[in-house]
């Protein structure tokens, strides 16, 4: 049995092991949480290297992929420097990949639901979503990335694919110094959510993006809205639905009650494709093709 493990710096109250056939083939795969202890996930990587079929990194981006260039987050990277034989993957290629199906799955399956409503979509952070962001916009969509308000607590709104790109290429090199931390939210973070920028989520139809990010400022009137997101726990679920979330879509598969976060996904990918390396965009495609994956809806209420 082939054998995927995201070793994360979020909570360890999200672990979760299940095993799962691809392509013929068992995988185990598996999240380790750290609470947010980067030192202890950078040793879990040491101690596991070359034990297992791949790694996935959780909880955090070893880099961010503008355009198909890639940016190291360079305190990131300091989780993986013990590593010398496990492949290593962020979830990067599946957010390129698997992601950008997700508008025209909406309009296959709510479309009319969400033009009565107005194609809006609000996306907490773009640059971490590009292939998402780019597909909302290619789709018709109205768009607000709000990568300045949920990476840097800057209230500005950016309302255009070439702004986020512009914004992307003066921040991202200076961001990508800053300790991650500052950016997102690590260990017992993850489960504190103070309601922000509610003007955005009450604009939008569909709010779309990282579910910590979502979860985060996201107010207790969700009436009615569409959320596209991945990595979902039971509680997650039931936390959107309580708020009044209509439809919840999840870009990767519900998996023994959850979906589990692209860089597990990918992580499980690498391991199953037996080459003992990250895996091309073109060569993600094709076995996701082979494997018939979708985004996955949920009506909620």
């Amino acid at each position: 049995m082939k054998r995927a493990v995201s070793i994360s710096i979020g909570s360890s109250k999200r672990d979760k092991a299940v095993e799962v056939t691809l392509l013929g083939e068992k995988v185990s795969i598996e999240r380790i949480g750290t609470d947010g202890d980067m030192e202890a996930a950078a040793q879990k990587y040491k101690e596991l290297d070359g034990t297992v079929d791949a790694f996935g990194v959780g909880g955090a981006d070893l880099g961010a992929i503008i355009e198909g260039k890639f940016y190291p987050f360079h305190s990131v990277q300091k989780l993986v420097r013990f590593v010398k034989k496990t492949p290593v993957v962020d979830g990067g290629g599946l957010k390129n990949t698997l992601e950008n199906k997700a508008p025209a799955f909406l309009d296959k399956k709510i479309g009319d639901y969400i033009n009565s409503r107005g194609r809006k979509v609000m996306v907490t952070v773009g640059v971490d979503r590009w292939g998402l962001s780019k597909s909302f916009v290619e789709a018709g969509y109205e768009t607000v990335f709000c990568d300045m308000m949920f990476a840097l607590d800057i209230p500005i709104p950016i309302r255009s694919i070439g702004g986020l790109k512009t914004l992307a290429a003066i921040l991202i090199p200076i961001v990508t110094r800053f300790p991650f931390e500052w950016l997102y939210p690590t260990g017992e973070k993850q489960e504190q959510r103070t309601p922000k920028f509610t003007k955005w989520y009450d604009w939008a139809t569909v709010v779309a993006g990282d579910c910590h990010y979502i979860k985060r400022h996201m107010p207790d009137n969700m009436q009615g809205k569409v959320i596209v997101t991945n990595t979902t726990t039971p509680e997650d679920v039931e936390l959107f639905k309580k708020c009044g979330v209509k439809y919840l879509i999840t870009t990767t598969p519900v998996l023994d009650g959850r979906s589990f976060g692209t860089n597990m996904m990918e992580a499980a990918l690498v391991a199953v494709s037996g080459k003992g390396r990250p895996l091309t965009w073109p060569e993600l495609t094709e076995m996701l093709g082979k494997l018939g994956f979708e985004p996955q809806l949920q009506e909620l209420n």
